[in-house]
């Protein structure tokens, strides 16, 4: 039955789509906040960026979800848009509750990282943001994919948020839930919940396995070429060791 539900299918489609471009949206912007937090001290606006950013973490939803709606409403009188409530505005409203994971993770990373790497590829030429792409991306990609599944976990299963900022035929899956059990529980709400809880397991097992397969083949590498090195060492002779460390001696 639960499969041949048209409206909890597309309040699944729906919440699906809203929760996969808010993850994409809040990581892009989190690890903007969190690196400006992390690496550029204090500048003029630092404290009102800093509470504009941890502001969400900290404001009952209810508060943040009237606000919103009142904005919106406001900027539909003045500008005309948006023209009602739906996908958009249910998508601002969640990366705007997102971002602030996202860059609290972001930011904890980036004040672990060594300064002196980003330093010497400075020293050797490369432009700031080159060492951003090349240098700390990949050093903090596990907070930003945690950034992203945790942005996604809080989108699809935000509840009051989309109830304020949803309209007609904009019903996510958490707000079609809700209706139904009001009215009684049913046995396509335990399927449904059987399913979630079968995909997120699959999802979190599979995450780690992938994870685990690729430290055991990073340190692996390392291995090999610490030993290929050893290796090399072991074979040169010391004269010639001594002349490529040091040049020719002379008497």
């Amino acid at each position: 039955a639960v499969l041949h539900d048209a409206e909890l299918l597309t309040g699944a489609w729906l919440s699906l789509k809203i929760a996969l471009l808010t993850a994409f949206s809040s990581v892009v912007i989190g690890t903007w906040a969190g690196y400006v937090l992390a690496r550029l001290g204090r500048f003029r606006g630092f404290t009102f960026f800093t509470a504009m950013i941890n502001a969400p973490l900290v404001i009952p939803e209810v508060i943040m979800g009237i606000s919103m709606l009142l904005l919106f409403v406001a900027m539909e009188q003045v500008f005309g848009w948006p023209a009602g409530r739906g996908f958009v505005t249910i998508w601002i409203g969640h990366v705007m509750l997102c971002v602030s994971y996202v860059a609290i993770i972001v930011q904890s990373r980036v004040k672990e990282l060594n300064k002196s790497l980003e330093e010497a590829a400075l020293d050797l030429g490369a432009t700031p943001l080159k060492v951003f792409f090349v240098i700390v991306l990949p050093l903090i990609s596990q907070a930003l994919v945690s950034g992203w599944l945790l942005s996604f976990t809080v989108s699809i299963d935000d509840l009051i948020l989309s109830a304020f900022l949803s309209g007609p035929g904009s019903t996510t899956l958490p707000l079609v839930v809700y209706s139904r059990v009001r009215l009684g529980l049913n046995p396509e709400m335990n399927a449904l919940a059987t399913i979630f809880i079968c995909l997120v397991t699959t999802g979190v097992v599979g995450v780690n396995l992938w994870m685990q397969v690729r430290e055991k083949k990073r340190l692996l590498d390392i291995h090999h070429a610490f030993t290929a090195e050893v290796e090399e060492t072991a074979t040169t002779p010391t004269a010639g060791r001594t002349t490529k460390a040091f040049g020719p001696l002379k008497a």
